[in-house]
């Protein structure tokens, strides 16, 4: 199992850790409720360094990433950041990532931890253009600083003006005195906030200085187990359960990141289903009646018929609610259809619901 440069770091303070995608990762500190809303009102920490980072380099490295990826990355410009995904020949997702534009011929992709190996093989087979490929993982550290005081808690670290970063963007500067930190403002939490890149030499040094810099912001380290929560409140898909080799970006409501303005891996057949229409979508849906939803649960009409799968659920620290997202039949993903999940046998009554969760 492989550590991130921070794992000391999380067993002095305390975290629970698990294996997480082969990484001895931290789920969580105080407790998951306490964390999320920590993140929700103030300022929190994630370490999130096991994900994948590869850098693409050339005068082809935007063919290439056009035809890897599903969305239009001819629409980047410097400092941009687009979501994106990897189609396979079979109509589902080798995985979700993000593309960075660094200048015209350089791109950071971010990748799951748990993909890497396997996006790095789908990328390079596709690498007829002489395009220079770097796997920088195991070299990179990640923080995902999340929350509302997000912003203050981390300006007097950086001369960069957090607080005009818009939305997807992201700039290279000096952090915390370290040099060529890249700091973008994506998110997973729906929070607002910033994910910082760096060596993993400098982890420890950063990481200390983040929390001196937030300690009168109140803030936090938080674990995965938060993580999850706050990204099912905002209906935001985790590969492995929400999309897969075998989820077609339409049916997982990712239309919008699907560009048949030019050609790219499995276009022609996913723009013929587009016009065919789905048979399955991916719905968020809250409990009317006690149960919570789990991964996996059957999905079940008026008259115990099967219509679908439960991907991701949970009891909501928000909303004091359990939420889900499930694959149904196209026919009941219609917003206030009722539905029901099986638990232990049990039909447990839930309606479908209009994304995010949380507004």
């Amino acid at each position: 199992m492989k550590n991130t440069a921070l794992t000391d770091v999380h067993i002095r303070e305390g975290a629970k850790m698990v294996p997480f995608a082969g990484y001895n990762m931290p789920v969580q500190y105080a407790g998951i409720n306490a964390e999320h809303e920590t993140v929700r009102k103030a300022v929190g920490v994630f370490d999130v360094s096991h994900m994948g980072e590869f850098i693409l380099k050339g005068d082809k490295a935007l063919d290439l990433i056009q035809q890897v990826t599903s969305n239009d990355a001819s629409k980047l410009y410097d400092g941009k950041v687009q979501y994106s995904c990897l189609p396979n020949e079979n109509g589902g997702i080798v995985d979700d990532l993000l593309v960075y534009r660094i200048d015209e011929k350089t791109y950071m992709l971010v990748v799951n931890a748990s993909n890497i190996e396997k996006d790095w093989n789908w990328i390079s087979k596709f690498n007829i253009y002489g395009v220079d490929m770097k796997d920088i993982s195991d070299r990179t550290s990640l923080l995902a600083i999340q929350g509302p005081k997000a912003t203050e808690a981390l300006q007097s670290l950086t001369d960069i003006d957090l607080g005009s970063m818009e939305y997807y963007t992201f700039k290279k500067g000096k952090f915390a005195g370290v040099e060529n930190v890249l700091v973008s403002a994506t998110g997973y939490t729906g929070a607002g906030g910033f994910e910082i890149y760096f060596d993993n030499e400098h982890a420890e040094e950063i990481w200390n200085a983040v929390f001196k810099a937030g300690e009168p912001y109140g803030i936090k380290p938080i674990g995965l187990g938060a993580r999850d929560t706050l990204r099912l409140e905002m209906g935001f898909c985790l590969y492995g359960n929400d999309i897969d080799d075998t989820t077609s970006p339409l049916e997982a409501g990712l239309g919008w990141i699907t560009k048949f303005s030019k050609p790219f891996t499995n276009s022609e057949a996913l723009q013929q289903q587009k016009q065919q229409g789905i048979n399955k979508k991916l719905v968020g849906f809250e409990m009317t009646e006690r149960g919570i939803p789990r991964h996996d649960y059957e999905i079940v009409d008026a008259e115990g018929n099967s219509i679908g799968r439960v991907t991701s659920g949970t009891q909501s620290p928000s909303l004091q609610k359990a939420i889900g997202l499930g694959y149904i039949d196209q026919s009941l993903a219609k917003e206030g259809s009722e539905v029901y999940i099986k638990i232990r046998d049990n039909k447990v009554k839930a309606k479908v619901v209009k994304l995010p969760f949380i507004k």
